[in-house]
């Protein structure tokens, strides 16, 4: 779908009627980390899951006339919303697709019916020693402190996220890898990851009207999270209960896509959680 001049694309599943699930993927994949899930939820929930622009399928722009921002990402997510009729949603937030989903709720968060956090941040105690380069990079926005951030798009990196923390590597399908290693490598995109890089120094000052969103707004919410996520451990998952002490949290034996081994314990607990707390009778 074409919105404000950008196609993007989207992979929809379910019912029209029933209630939405909006999925916001990570970096570096696209709408594809969300590929097994979809389905175990489809008979009861509509699935909306978008690619950003510069990931999976939708445009790719040029840098010079567009900005790669977090900003802008969650207008155009909104955009795709108001296209399809979308008002009201629960949304499934990892890694980038969380300060793109907290843009959307504190634009309109009385639509919010409930989230669903996996490896996506809201406090500064969620960023550690992996961190540091960027945070470099945030201090002076230096073309050395850019430079070295390159080995953030190597292949090597690339499947480190995927394999780092997870017991079973039998369990983890290369495809992934291979399928974001091929986008990352298309002509321009790595500089349109270091100027997101850069951008998401932005969030952090969103941080505070986020948590006081947590608190006067209550969304039910499910924290499912690698807890073995060497980019972003554990200590950003614990302090939500902080403003929302009442928010279901498992921290599970696995690394940052948890999806791709723990699908079989995932689903099953995000479903009840729907069916609980989101679903309609």
């Amino acid at each position: 779908m074409e919105v404000d001049g950008v196609k993007i694309f989207y992979r929809e599943a379910g019912r029209p009627d029933a209630p939405v699930v909006l999925l916001l993927h990570g970096f570096p994949t696209s709408s594809h980390m969300f590929r097994n899930l979809i389905p175990a939820l489809a008979d009861r929930y509509r699935l909306i899951a978008p690619d950003y622009p510069g990931y999976g399928q939708s445009d790719m722009p040029d840098r010079a006339t567009f900005a790669y921002t977090f900003d802008r990402f969650g207008a155009l997510v909104d955009g795709l919303l108001v296209h399809l009729g979308i008002t009201r949603y629960a949304m499934y937030v990892m890694d980038y697709g969380a300060p793109v989903g907290w843009r959307l709720a504190l634009k309109k968060p009385e639509g919010i019916t409930g989230l669903i956090v996996q490896n996506g941040n809201a406090y500064e105690e969620g960023l550690k020693e992996f961190w540091n380069p960027i945070k470099a990079y945030w201090s002076d926005h230096s073309e050395a402190h850019r430079k070295a951030l390159y080995v953030l798009v190597s292949p090597e990196i690339t499947k480190f996220q995927y394999t780092d923390g997870v017991a079973d590597l039998s369990r983890i399908s290369p495809d992934n890898w291979v399928h974001d290693q091929a986008l990352l490598d298309r002509p321009g995109n790595a500089e349109i990851q270091m100027d997101l890089f850069y951008d998401y120094r932005t969030n952090l000052p969103l941080y505070p009207a986020v948590q006081a969103y947590f608190r006067k707004q209550k969304p039910p919410t499910l924290i499912v999270w690698g807890q073995n996520d060497k980019i972003f451990p554990a200590d950003g998952a614990r302090p939500y209960l902080r403003d929302l002490p009442d928010a279901e949290l498992h921290l599970l034996d696995t690394g940052h896509f948890a999806l791709e081994d723990k699908l079989d314990v995932m689903a099953p607990l995000i479903r009840g959680f729907l069916d609980r707390k989101v679903a309609r009778p």
